[in-house]
């Protein structure tokens, strides 16, 4: 805990220090950054100064300190883009004062949303009676139904929002209960969607992960659909592994029971992968029970974060009560996100993307990200190390990810979190952490391959790896746990958070020690 009254007395020093200082100093031209004040004193961490300081201290400070942080190319945990082009970036930062939601001013960044919109959606085979641009207005008819939103989480939660309408009116119809929403999904679902049942009252019914099965078990995903059902969850790209669930299965024991429940499926990672790399899978809006589908731009759609997007198979699955139009910024407008203002520059972004590329251009990326990831998943092979991910070799069944994990050796003294320790001192973040409830005692480590991640430097991994594993192999079992337990609490522990955030105990982390990496 932050003892205040400390604060308050080194806040009052430091501010008499700054003020009996001469403050000729801070402006002097010959001194240079670090020959001003602000260099030899402490930067505010609790109360903010009196007196503000030069643009050009606060940058070059703040740049400092920001030197700590990782490197993003070498974040191998993440989902989302570290690279744009230039031009694209200049368009974004332009529009970075612009406030999207406001049509009426900014409405050719509007009308962009709405071709967005449209052309993702037709990727992911949505009804519409939409035609060739050179076609009127009136012989083009509407477009996709379909929203923007801040990421995957949002469109998550707007999806759930959206199921649990539509089920709350059919049981209001029949005259029966309605305070009992449940929704099933597979325990390797992204915390997201525990966010999004427990803050909207509906309750998680989980399909568990096996020893050897990482996926949801479409059989056991609808046999635990009841009255109470709003949706089943399917993922297309799995946190933990990259894979691909059977979303058709899960349709078709749907469709052959005559079971009415709808599927969502969180795309956030393959929706703009599976299009261009195996379009005959059928996992969208060709199934008949696939009500509503996200997909993270800020991923694989190849856009800074954070953008998502999320859509609906019609009209009768978006209830107009979760609708709302406005008419003060100057026009009539509906929304339909769980925010309003927010800025212009990531939808700019994806259509500078979609228009820039092509599908040609999605296509080539993702095939050169398999063959990547093939051949990063064959070094590590030679390695010794074993792949849980997909090894079809061509990118069918999931994502172009590399989860592996370390072969069973009772001898071996370090583990999978002592590799990833040790890759750091390159740079290189791996992160390692166990697996859903009911296989979380299986640690496993995982590469996210993104576009900026070449050939080139996936060999130097792969060397880097077997140095480390080397190095490792050379330690006693002390110096490997000192090693390992340093860095994990340098790097999750946040200084001076308060404690009442820690100890929670109601998502799957809290009760089962589930662990899932950073998207």
């Amino acid at each position: 805990m932050v003892n205040l009254s400390r604060v308050s007395q080194e806040s009052s020093s430091h501010r008499e220090r700054r003020e009996t200082r001469d403050t000729s100093v801070q402006t002097s031209e010959y001194a240079g950054v670090y020959g001003t004040k602000y260099a030899a004193e402490e930067l505010p961490l609790y109360v903010m100064n009196q007196r503000g300081m030069p643009p050009d201290v606060a940058y070059q400070l703040i740049s400092d300190e920001l030197s700590l942080d990782g490197n993003p190319l070498l974040n191998m945990a993440s989902f989302v883009t570290t690279y744009m082009d230039r031009e694209a970036e200049a368009l974004m930062s332009h529009a970075m004062s612009k406030n999207f939601i406001d049509f009426e001013q900014y409405p050719q960044t509007a009308t962009m949303q709405t071709r967005c919109i449209n052309m993702i959606a037709e990727l992911f085979n949505a009804p519409t009676n939409m035609h060739s641009a050179a076609d009127s207005a009136e012989e083009r008819g509407e477009g996709a139904m379909g929203t923007s939103t801040v990421g995957s989480s949002e469109a998550i939660m707007l999806g759930l929002l959206a199921m649990k309408k539509i089920w709350q009116k059919k049981r209001r119809e029949n005259g029966k209960d309605t305070s009992r929403p449940n929704i099933v999904m597979n325990s390797a679902v992204q915390v997201c969607w525990e966010k999004a049942a427990r803050y909207f009252d509906v309750e998680e019914k989980y399909v568990y992960c096996s020893g050897d099965r990482y996926v949801i078990d479409p059989v056991q995903a609808v046999e635990l659909v009841d009255e109470n059902t709003i949706g089943i969850c399917a993922i297309l790209g799995t946190t933990y592994t990259g894979h691909y669930e059977d979303v058709k299965a899960i349709n078709d024991l749907l469709v052959d029971r005559g079971i009415d429940c709808p599927i969502h499926v969180d795309a956030a990672s393959g929706g703009f992968v599976a299009p261009f790399i195996c379009p005959d899978r059928v996992w969208d809006f060709r199934l008949e029970k696939v009500a509503s589908i996200n997909v993270s731009g800020h991923k694989y759609g190849l856009v800074y974060p954070g953008i998502g997007w999320v859509f609906w198979r019609s009209p009768e699955y978006l209830p107009k009560e979760l609708i709302f139009n406005v008419n003060y910024l100057g026009a009539e407008q509906a929304t339909f996100t769980l925010n309003f203002s927010k800025g212009a520059s990531h939808i700019i972004g994806q259509y500078y993307q979609l228009i820039r590329l092509g599908r040609d251009g999605y296509r080539v990326i993702m095939l050169n990200l398999v063959e990547i990831s093939q051949k990063l998943a064959t070094g590590l092979t030679e390695l010794g190390l074993i792949i849980l991910s997909d090894n079809s070799g061509n990118g069918s069944n999931g994502v172009p990810l590399v989860a592996f994990r370390l072969p069973d050796d009772e001898s071996r003294l370090y583990d999978e979190f002592a590799l990833s320790a040790v890759l750091r001192r390159r740079g290189w973040v791996v992160p390692a952490y166990t697996m859903a409830p009911n296989s979380n005692n299986l640690r496993i480590m995982r590469v996210v391959v993104r576009e900026d991640f070449t050939a080139h430097r996936c060999g130097i991994l792969i060397e880097d790896v077997k140095m480390a594993m080397k190095w490792l192999e050379d330690m006693d079992e002390t110096t490997i746990g000192r090693y390992t337990r340093y860095l994990t609490e340098h790097g999750t522990s946040l200084p001076n958070a308060h404690s009442f955030y820690g100890g929670e105990e109601h998502s799957l982390q809290g009760k089962t020690g589930k662990t899932h990496a950073v998207c």
